[in-house]
């Protein structure tokens, strides 16, 4: 096995993961430390050393809030078990690697995991995102860090006179030094730098796109796949804020306002303050910073670059859970754990949502309810529930329609199975337990099914990275059901339920009716 090798900075030793045919090399240093003056600037070359470097452990996570200290809380009981996690701006810019590879030159391909948490928060080795079964595929995997929050996405004149070639969005151009680090240092591990897939959930997805519609990611990576992170920021009420690119004026301005609550004058006195300080002010700060429009790495929305048929000419899969981020027109947030005020009764009910449709959809309100009634007959559910809406999928389809129309359809896919242990549904990042196949590490109860599925996910992403087509064969031989590329004259899925099913034709009228509605303001 090939257990030590060589990188720009140094030799690198790893060490044999459970599956003793797969090789692991925790925390290789792919740019240098962001503390001091580096902080807040883009990412600058790692440091070399001497001698032979033992990745045997995990580098310290970026500066964030602290991941599971309400272990109370969902998901701290789902996978952010461990609150005492190492973390530093120093030597926190680090990948994982797991390789299957024997000798240096098997040119295999790779996947670079970006991983999720609202820009705001999360890490490259969360549990579920163990690599070993990746890998046993054939396929080297890599998880990369990236600063978050206003370590990731500050803004200020200052910066922006000091650096105007990359004066934000930090955390899009550390991933975009890691997947650069790769594209120049995977082929001593056995990879292929010319068969790089890059994919993230969440806020990984949103960066996945990101770097898909940025002129300076072109030649980078040769597929992406986009998951739970919508697609579309279509115009919807509670979508705008959440899924829109800041301009660069307005992050300056966030970033002169925030200075003030630091108590500081200038960036240069912001540099000395300890990390830990400036997390805990910027959590007291309330902001949700996101992506930034730089007119560098971020030239446009993401919506204008979809519409106008410049994204990366490059295989993509994406899809969604159908129980995350979900409009509850009587109210509700689809995020597990976070509770709304019920109506008090079933007239409140229905004037809540009458309210909502009117703002929502203005004349077309009533032809809205009328659909979604009829949805409510055929399926047997409430009204309430008819009406309600998932804000990733609808973005996720609308990506998927106006990419088919300008003649690059992806794979689009949908996630929800059964989920036992508590009645969360398949909520947001659910299907991170199946596609990187590591349910035995989750306290839920799965059976035997969910195991089947998650090895058939598993091999379906794993295919797609080889190939640019996730069709093939399961462990046993036999062909899975084939995953055509979605058309919009056919809107087609792949649903991973309890049971694995292709479907063709997977709209309903209330459905068609919030795309069509959508497209008719998207495509001018």
């Amino acid at each position: 096995m090939l257990r030590q090798t060589m990188t720009e900075t140094g030799a690198v030793r790893g060490f044999p993961g459970t599956d003793a045919r797969i090789t692991v090399f925790k925390g290789i240093p792919f740019a240098d430390n962001t503390s001091g003056d580096n902080r807040w600037r883009a990412p600058q070359p790692a440091k070399p050393w001497e001698g032979v470097r033992d990745c045997y452990e995990f580098a310290p996570i970026t500066m964030q809030a602290i991941p599971g200290k309400d272990q109370n809380a969902f998901y701290s009981r789902e996978w952010h078990v461990d609150p005492e996690v190492p973390m530093s701006e120093d030597g926190s810019l680090a990948l994982n690697i797991w390789s299957p590879a024997k000798k240096s030159d098997e040119k295999l391909p790779v996947m670079i995991w970006i991983f999720g948490g609202g820009l705001k928060e999360g890490y490259c080795y969360e549990m579920e995102f163990d690599g070993e079964r990746i890998a046993s595929r054939g396929v080297i995997l890599v998880t990369i860090a990236y600063r978050v929050n206003c370590f990731g996405f500050m803004a200020h004149p200052e910066l922006t006179a000091e650096n105007p070639d990359a004066p934000t969005n930090f955390g899009f151009l550390d991933q975009k030094a890691g997947i650069d680090w790769v594209k120049r240092n995977i082929a001593n591990f056995g990879g292929d730098p010319d068969n790089i897939t890059i994919f993230g959930q969440s806020a990984g997805g949103g960066s996945t796109l990101a770097h898909l519609c940025s002129p300076l990611a072109r030649g980078s990576f040769n597929k992406a796949i986009v998951e739970s992170a919508g697609g579309v920021a279509f115009d919807y009420p509670s979508n705008k804020g959440m899924r829109h690119y800041r301009t660069l004026e307005k992050a300056e301005q966030d970033g002169v306002k925030f200075l003030e609550f630091l108590g500081v004058k200038n960036i240069a006195e912001a540099r000395k303050l300890d990390a830990w300080f400036v997390e805990q002010k910027f959590m007291e700060f309330g902001a949700m910073w996101r992506g930034i429009i730089d007119g560098k790495y971020v030239t446009e929305q993401v919506d204008d670059t979809v519409v106008g048929g410049r994204v990366a000419d490059v295989p993509i899969m994406i899809g969604n859970t159908n129980n995350e981020f979900m409009t509850d027109p009587a109210g509700g947030s689809g995020l597990p754990g976070v509770s709304v005020p019920e109506p008090k009764d079933a007239v409140e009910e229905m004037q809540r949502m009458q309210d909502w449709a009117k703002k929502t959809y203005g004349d077309d309100a009533e032809k809205y309810l009328e659909l979604s009634a009829a949805r409510a007959e055929a399926e047997g559910i409430t009204l309430r529930k008819a009406a309600t809406v998932n804000l990733n999928e609808i973005g996720a389809q609308l990506f998927a329609e106006i990419q088919s129309r300008n003649g690059k359809a992806p794979y689009y896919y949908i996630f929800g199975p059964s989920f036992p242990g508590d009645n969360a549904g398949a909520f947001h990042s659910s299907d991170l337990w199946f596609e990187f196949e590591t349910l035995m590490k989750c306290w839920r109860p799965f059976d035997g099914h969910h195991y089947d599925l998650a090895r058939k996910m598993c091999n379906y992403w794993t295919n797609f990275a080889k190939t640019g087509n996730p069709n093939g064969n399961d462990a046993d031989g036999t062909p899975m059901p084939e995953w055509k590329k979605f058309d919009h004259e056919n809107p087609c899925a792949i649903k991973f339920m309890d049971e694995l099913t292709f479907e063709e034709d997977i709209y309903d009228d209330k459905q068609r009716f919030v795309l069509e509605r959508n497209l008719k303001n998207l495509i001018k």
